[in-house]
């Protein structure tokens, strides 16, 4: 027998082991940029009498967001889509949050004829309807009722922002017309009276 210490075949050399250092991780901000805000028209609802023609996408979100930001009581908003382009930006949302939150019996009512697109793509408003439910409400117009023509913003009775051809940018703005927003008014109810709660939409906001 041999007397002489001998390793153990199956042991591990020991390794020494130092550390680099600590490193420091960033991960960047996942939200996208807030849009920058949007400037309104610098006219009075319900005291400025000229008729305001516009032709560019700017000059419309102008006179909406100067609308949604004087209205005090209602506001009603007929789109063929929800126009993402004039209605799905900061805001347009801001505005009519401080709209429902700041007025009692507020009401903004939306109709749409078609959804599809706001549902597939996500829109602000819609966001603002699922927090805002008891003053903020999105509806879809009736395929077998007929609906009104052009698309247009009614704030309170009496200002009015009109886009006779719902797919171009063109149209008009005026901050003191009863008289047409009375009659836009009528359509605006007669056809939300016909409406029906959209179940895409209504899954959307679940």
């Amino acid at each position: 027998m041999n007397d002489e210490h001998t390793p153990d075949d199956n042991a591990l050399e020991l390794i020494e082991f130092e550390s680099p250092g600590r490193f420091t991780s960033h991960n960047p901000d996942s939200q996208l940029p807030t849009p920058a805000a949007w400037e309104p028209a610098p006219f009075a609802l319900g005291s400025e009498q000229a008729l305001q023609r516009f032709s560019l996408p700017d000059q419309a979100r102008s006179h909406a967001l100067a609308l949604m930001q004087q209205a005090r009581r209602t506001l009603c908003l007929y789109s063929p889509d929800l126009d993402p382009w004039l209605y799905n930006h900061s805001s347009i949302a801001q505005a009519c949050t401080q709209f429902a939150l700041s007025h009692r019996n507020s009401e903004l009512r939306i109709l749409l004829r078609d959804s599809s697109r706001a549902i597939r793509d996500g829109h602000r408003l819609i966001g603002l309807s699922r927090k805002l439910s008891s003053s903020v409400q999105i509806r879809r117009c009736h395929p077998d009722y007929p609906v009104p023509d052009g698309a247009f913003l009614l704030a309170d009775d009496t200002g009015l922002l009109m886009r006779p051809e719902p797919d171009q940018f063109g149209g008009y703005a005026k901050y003191q017309d009863a008289a047409r927003v009375r009659q836009l008014q009528r359509q605006f109810d007669q056809t939300w009276d016909t409406s029906i709660t959209d179940p895409d939409l209504r899954s959307f906001l679940l």
